[in-house]
């Protein structure tokens, strides 16, 4: 349903969990592609999917632990068609690689890995690691999976993309003039943000190309999760993650409870044909200004996340770095 304000609402809540959303359904007509679901929200939103019939693909960096992962969720769901395949969204010839041998329709793709080192890494072409594997390989992803959710949409009436993002995104927007840290000292958590806002403002510009090939595509905070995504954290990036949880910011959810929101984008039926929202414990976030204190606003989302301008600008500027022509 639709609130007053125009914001789009569901049943789900910030204790609702991934189970919650599927149960009822049946998503065995589904191909869904779960990046990093070896663990954490990843995992648990891919089972969730498979709980409900989908056929998931497990898209990992390492393949042993997909492996396991994907044994598990096969058990515990008692589904199959479960299966793993290796990519590394930090390196462009993986993307490629996965994406030239997928065969078939698409309707989901869930966008989920991330990564958040404690030191300045560069890929081989010297992109900033985060933004590289964040988002740029997600980028590259989602381009070259664009024809299969197309058939996807003409098949089953809709296709679904759903990028992970953050409440971090608050502490910075995309740094145009010097998004790779060439120039300004690094901060692990700035370089996550702005790949946590470029995230966001993917599904912007994605859905205003692509909703006529009936794809959509919607950013989620998944909210506070203890995963392996903190396990290089610093001392200075836990105790801001400590003062971030005392000032109420968010609550310290379970993985089942943090794969809700990316669940709702990826098969409620109030985001099947709408895209380019925000959602955050599973409604569509209110936005705030730019300069909004994020302790004060852990629930909506900044402007500079959903600017459709500056949706336009990243996506040109991603088509320039992965060395594509504008289109």
């Amino acid at each position: 349903m639709t609130a007053p304000n125009s914001l789009i609402t569901t049943r789900f809540n910030a204790t609702s969990t991934a189970e919650d959303v599927v149960a009822g359904l049946d998503l065995s007509s589904v191909r869904a592609i779960v990046t990093g679901a070896s663990s954490g929200i990843g995992l648990e939103t891919a089972r969730a999917l498979a709980s409900a019939g989908a056929e998931v693909t497990l898209a990992v960096c390492n393949t042993d632990a997909g492996a396991k992962a994907a044994e598990d969720i096969a058990k515990s769901t008692r589904n199959e068609r479960v299966r793993v395949t290796a990519l590394d969204l930090a390196n462009q010839a993986s993307v490629a690689n996965f994406v030239q041998n997928w065969n078939g329709p698409l309707h989901l793709l869930i966008n989920n890995a991330g990564i958040i080192p404690s030191t300045l890494s560069r890929t081989a072409e010297g992109w900033e690691l985060q933004f590289a594997t964040n988002y740029l390989g997600h980028f590259t992803l989602s381009l070259g999976l664009h024809d299969a959710l197309a058939v996807g949409a003409r098949e089953r009436g809709e296709a679904r993309i759903v990028s992970v993002s953050s409440t971090a995104h608050m502490r910075s927007p995309v740094v145009f003039d010097d998004i790779h840290f060439e120039r300004r000292e690094y901060d692990p958590q700035a370089a996550y943000a702005q790949s946590k806002t470029a995230d966001s403002l993917f599904t912007v510009e994605a859905t205003r190309r692509w909703a006529a090939d009936g794809i959509v595509a919607n950013a989620v905070n998944p909210g506070g999760v203890a995963t392996e995504l903190q396990r290089d954290f610093t001392q200075k990036q836990k105790d801001y993650l400590a003062a971030a949880e005392a000032a109420g910011v968010f609550v310290y959810k379970t993985v089942e409870q943090g794969a809700t929101t990316t669940l709702v984008a990826a098969v409620a039926p109030e985001f099947a044909h709408t895209g380019g929202h925000y959602l955050t414990d599973g409604q569509e976030a209110h936005t705030v200004p730019n300069d909004a204190d994020l302790f004060k606003n852990g629930d909506g989302v900044k402007q500079w996340a959903i600017d459709p301008d500056t949706a336009q600008k990243l996506w040109t500027v991603s088509l320039e770095l992965i060395g594509q022509a504008a289109a």
